[in-house]
């Protein structure tokens, strides 16, 4: 999982990724055959992914697809009164946009927002996404895979944010967090918190405390450190495990059957 191949080298917006390949490299398009990536580089736009940019808004058509090189975006439930709900943290595992899959890239219900920023993303339109997936081959099995993989997670998610407790919620996203910036110190502020977790901002400035007296994290002026990853792991509920195996474990078949 850890392994990456053929390098990329941030470009300018316009390159397409059979220019440049990074370290960052997103995980999906890493597990892919060689013959198969080189077909679909070129339909690959190399883009930087900036701190709270809407990749796609509820109600719009999905005109383009994503594959985070680093960082994270949101997938968020909005309510009538504006009020927005996460369902899904998707960074360099996997891919923004998965809906496109199943329906072409109708409207969506959900929006994506950036939350962590990264300097490779790599963004296809739609309509080539739609083509690949049509050709019935490695592209489109391993995409179809990860799709059911990020339905999972999704209701694991749901089933997450009914039944446990919100210091198990923040430790479980804070975890999620952490494997997609891959470093142990990220801003974060506490109204996003609480509407990442549908809490109040009392509630999260106790809930965070709480971890905070523990040792667990440390918090000053939007910034967190995880402190201890191992007790962060134990204050969390199973959800973050039963998740992350979920998405780890598409790339991990796709690498072992190539």
């Amino acid at each position: 999982m850890s392994a990456t191949r053929r390098p990329v080298t941030p470009p300018a917006p316009t390159r397409t990724a059979a220019a440049a390949r990074t370290t960052s490299e997103n995980r999906l398009l890493a597990a892919l055959p060689n013959d198969v990536f080189d077909r679909i580089a070129p339909l690959l736009e190399v883009i930087p992914l900036k701190l709270k940019e809407v990749l796609h808004k509820p109600g719009e058509p999905v005109r383009h697809v994503y594959f985070p090189g680093g960082g994270f975006c949101s997938t968020l439930t909005v309510l009538n009164d504006g009020n927005m709900v996460e369902v899904a943290t998707i960074g360099r595992e996997g891919m923004v946009g998965a809906s496109a899959v199943v329906n072409g890239g109708a409207p969506d219900p959900s929006a994506t927002m950036v939350q962590a920023e990264s300097e490779v993303c790599y963004r296809m339109s739609t309509d080539a996404f739609v083509t690949e997936i049509g050709r019935r081959g490695a592209f489109g099995m391993l995409l179809g895979r990860y799709a059911q993989a990020l339905l999972g997670f999704v209701m694991q998610s749901t089933a997450c944010n009914a039944v446990h407790s919100v210091e198990q919620r923040l430790a479980r996203w804070l975890l999620m967090a952490q494997d997609r910036v891959e470093r142990n110190d990220f801003p974060l502020t506490q109204e996003f918190v609480a509407m990442m977790l549908g809490a109040t901002r009392p509630t999260v400035t106790v809930v965070a405390g709480t971890l905070q007296r523990a040792d667990l994290i440390t918090y000053h002026r939007g910034r967190i450190t995880i402190v201890d990853r191992e007790g962060l792991e134990e204050a969390s509920c199973e959800c973050y495990r039963a998740a992350t195996a979920l998405l780890t474990g598409v790339t991990s078949q796709a690498i072992a059957l190539r």
